[in-house]
This record gives C-alpha cells, structure tokens and sequence, in this order.
C-alpha cells in the first residue's frame, strides 16, 4: 500500500500517522508538504493527521481546508482514493466539503483526553474491515473542538446510508447522537476524532488502532 501523510503548519501527528502506517504496511508513507499541488502517482490512501493546523485560527481546520494540497486531495478521493482524516484532520475534511457537517466546541467547552470506549457501528468499509459491526474497542481523544453536529436532515440521511463508522460508548463532548467517526457516500473518506495511531502496540495499552490501519493495508493491496 502506498500512502501519502499531509503536513500543515503546526501539525503534531504527523509523524504518530506515519508511524502507524509503516508499521502495518511495512513502508514508509511519504509527507506531502501542504502547499504542494500534486499527490505522488499511485497513491492509495492519503492521510489528514491531527495537531492544530495554522494553530486552530479562524476555526479549527479552516485554513488547512484551502491549502493547494486540498485540491488535489479532494480529486483523488473522487477518483476512489481512500482517504483518513483523524482529529484535526476530520475537522480539515469537513471544512473542505468533503465530509458533511461540522466540528465545534466541545459541549463543556474543556479539552478532552483520555482513552474512550467506542462501538464500531459499520464495517462495510476499508477502514472498519478488521472489525465486526457493535463490537466495542477503546481509543485515545485529545481534542476541544470535537462536538460533531450536522442538520437533523443529516443525521437523518448518515444513520439511514449506514455511514456512522464509529459511535462514542458514553457522552465524551456532545456529539450528535455520539458520532466519532463518519465516511462519505462512496465509502473511501473516513473522518474520526479518537487517534487509532496512538493505539498501534501493547506498549500503548492495546492494539484496536492498528487493526484499522492493518484493514486498510488487506484492502487496499498489501
């Protein structure tokens, strides 16, 4: 599998995304600067990583949503290229109009992080491959902006096209009907906010982050 990690300014994940993508592909993922315009040639899978990108300014993942990269992110999604953006990188996807809805503030208006229980509410994607649909698994958060709302309409139309990847077991931050994790209409974008590339290896207190990377890696070639 070949994959790409983008870098924005003030990313801090970046490097954790390309460590747990090393270790379930077996190669190095190659980091596309965000001002680049092109993507590598025979990309399979672009990651979005989590941090602060532009340092959260105007709103979290604003800026990063209109670096040139986006474009050509956005193209190959709709040419069938997988695409994972977690934390920031969820909120990146849905600013750029990738991922509908949006990310605001968390309901108690603090920072939430802490390792949380998740249900995998779909595993019709690449990204929830290894897993079997209400099995129950546990990932770290670390994020304030992360309070998934979308109009009733579509939250109406996400849980109707079974596109809810991921529900938080508990109330984390106020998230409409506990979303942690959506994919688009195809199926090839996924947007969460837990981080499954900090939950890679037993030293890390479990390893359900790197069953998604090991799904992705088995569908989408080796």
């Amino acid at each position: 599998m070949k994959s790409a990690v983008i870098v924005f300014p003030g990313s801090n994940c970046d490097r954790d995304l390309a460590v747990a993508l090393r270790e379930a592909s077996g190669t190095d993922p190659i980091m596309v600067w965000h001002r680049e315009t092109t993507l590598p040639d025979g990309i399979d899978l672009v990651a979005v990583p989590g941090g602060f990108s532009y340092g959260d300014y105007l709103r979290s993942g604003a800026m990063a949503a209109r670096s040139p990269v986006m474009r050509a992110v956005a193209d190959a999604a709709g040419r069938g290229v997988s695409v994972l953006g977690v934390c920031n990188g969820f909120q990146v996807l849905t600013e750029a109009g990738m991922l509908p809805g949006a990310l605001m503030r968390n309901a108690g208006l603090n920072f939430v992080c802490r390792d949380v229980a998740l249900a995998v509410t779909d595993s019709g994607s690449a990204f929830t491959s290894q897993f079997r649909p209400g099995e129950a698994i546990t990932l770290p958060v670390a994020h304030h902006d992360g309070n998934y709302t979308a109009d009733p309409d579509m939250l109406d139309r996400l849980e109707g096209e079974g596109r809810i990847a991921f529900r938080y077991a508990g109330d984390v931050n106020g998230s409409a009907r506990g979303i942690a994790g959506i994919v688009n209409e195809a199926g090839n974008v996924l947007g969460m906010m837990p981080h499954p590339e900090r939950r890679i290896e037993a030293a890390h207190g479990g390893t359900d982050g790197r069953r998604l990377f090991e799904g992705l890696v088995e569908s989408l070639g080796g």
